[in-house]
């Protein structure tokens, strides 16, 4: 398509945009039968590159998991319009009776480390020291509130496995996992987040069946 004339390109971009707004308008019913089963308020802070998809990799309905976006996944809760943003959007889900999860996210590639994160250009440490640094800052804003907590989660581009970090400094890497797993998966999320609210971990744990179902499949393909 990079190659067709410019005209064509613009045109192809227009169907795909209708294709997806089309798409998210119909799935109103499967976001309102999700959300009564799961309504823990999902906030992701993750990178612009587009290849970081949690609804495709998730396999979660689209609108559930609330993206903000920016270079690298640098972000400052100090920024004065996100602080007051990111407040505004939790304050109004706990006002709703709906506890809060904030996923910080960085990705890299385990197949090559120059497929990585360019805002980082390409070092995975230096990637997960921001995320842990922005958990740092949230939990700091959750202190005291036991319906928030905010989780640490690598994003392995090339099978599109999530790798969860868990408050004990262990790690859940879900692409060394079939799905054979899913069954402990309860028991494995509390060991990681002992501190992890009930309530955000049964919400949570869809996210996690449906990655591991997805990258499953991205492993078996070419």
């Amino acid at each position: 398509m990079h190659q067709q004339p410019f005209t064509t390109r613009i045109n192809w971009l227009e169907q795909l945009a209708a294709q997806h707004s089309q798409a998210f308008a119909d799935s109103t019913t499967q976001r309102q039968r999700y959300l009564q089963q799961h309504p823990t308020k999902i906030i992701a802070l993750k990178c612009m590159d587009g290849r970081i998809h949690l609804p495709h990799a998730t396999q979660t309905p689209l609108g559930i998991i609330q993206p903000y976006r920016n270079l690298g996944g640098i972000f400052d809760l100090g920024w004065p319009y996100l602080g007051d943003l990111l407040c505004e959007d939790i304050e109004q889900a706990l006002h709703e009776g709906r506890p809060v999860l904030v996923i910080i996210s960085y990705h890299y590639s385990a197949g090559d480390k120059w497929r990585g994160c360019a805002g980082f250009h390409c070092d995975k440490d230096a990637a997960l020291a921001q995320a842990l640094y922005i958990r740092e800052q949230l939990n700091q804003l959750f202190v005291g509130n036991p319906h928030c907590y905010a989780m640490v989660v690598g994003f392995e581009t090339d099978t599109d496995a999530l790798v969860l970090h868990g408050s004990t400094g262990q790690m859940l890497d879900l692409s060394l996992h079939q799905q054979r797993v899913i069954p402990q998966l309860p028991k494995l999320l509390q060991q990681l987040c002992p501190a992890m609210p009930e309530s955000i971990q049964r919400d949570l744990l869809p996210l996690l069946t449906g990655n591991i179902k997805h990258s499953t499949q991205q492993r078996q393909q070419r």
